[in-house]
C-alpha cells in the first residue's frame, strides 16, 4: 500500500519561508512524477508545482520565482521551498504521485497559513 506523508506545513508571515516534504512508503511499480497541488477554502484544487523522473519541473504562473520543487529519487521524496510568500499562498498543501501506469496517489493535506 503507497502511502505519501507531507510534513513542513504551519503558520508564516507574508514574505516568510516554509519547506514542505512528501515522503513515499510502500511498494511503488515506478515513479513518473511528483508534485504539489493546493486548494484554498471554496476552491478547486490547483497544481502548484511537479517535477518528472527525469527532471522536467513545472510551476504554476502563481509561484514561479517564488518557489522551488526538489525530489531525491533514491529516497522517494520531493520537497517545495516556498519562499515570500503571500497571504494567497494560504492553503491545504497536497503532495501527489503518479506512477509509470498513470495510477494516481495523494497524501493527506498539510495546511500551511499566511498571515501576519
Amino acid at each position: 500500500q503507497v502511502q505519501l506523508v507531507e510534513s513542513g506545513g504551519g503558520l508564516v508571515q507574508p514574505g516568510g519561508s516554509l519547506r514542505l516534504s512528501c515522503a513515499l512508503s510502500g511498494k511503488i511499480i515506478s515513479i513518473y512524477r511528483m508534485g504539489w497541488f493546493r486548494q484554498a477554502p471554496g476552491n478547486q484544487r490547483d497544481l502548484v508545482a511537479t517535477i518528472t523522473s527525469d527532471n522536467k519541473i513545472n510551476y504554476a504562473d502563481s509561484v514561479k520565482g517564488r518557489f522551488t520543487i526538489s525530489r531525491d529519487g533514491s529516497k522517494n521524496t520531493v520537497s517545495l521551498q516556498m519562499n515570500f510568500m503571500k497571504p494567497e499562498d494560504t492553503a491545504l498543501y497536497y503532495c501527489h504521485v503518479i506512477d509509470i501506469t498513470y495510477m494516481n496517489y495523494w497524501g493527506q493535506g498539510t495546511q500551511v497559513t499566511v498571515s501576519s
